[in-house]
């Protein structure tokens, strides 16, 4: 259950439960590949209450113009693993 921030305050910065949940998920992930966090300080110890944080902080956003589809992404992220 999320209670800091509040699902309120989350749904005023993306408009739908779904579309939170991909972003916070694609952001957690950054964050525990080693992503600069956007915030100075955070409340929880976990990414993907960090990457709830930034969103409510309006720090990242969703691109409506990124037509980037589940398994173009998923090939690109084994192409960046392989090439480490």
């Amino acid at each position: 259950m999320i209670i800091y921030p509040s699902i309120d305050k989350l749904l005023d910065r993306v408009d739908s439960r779904y579309s939170l949940a991909v972003l916070a998920a694609k952001r957690a992930h950054e964050l525990e590949n080693g992503d600069v966090e956007l915030l100075s300080h955070y409340e929880s110890p976990r990414t993907v209450g960090r990457a709830f944080e930034e969103i409510a902080d309006d720090k990242i956003e969703i691109d409506p113009n990124s037509i980037l589809l589940e398994k173009e992404a998923e090939k690109v992220e084994e192409e960046k693993k392989e090439e480490n």
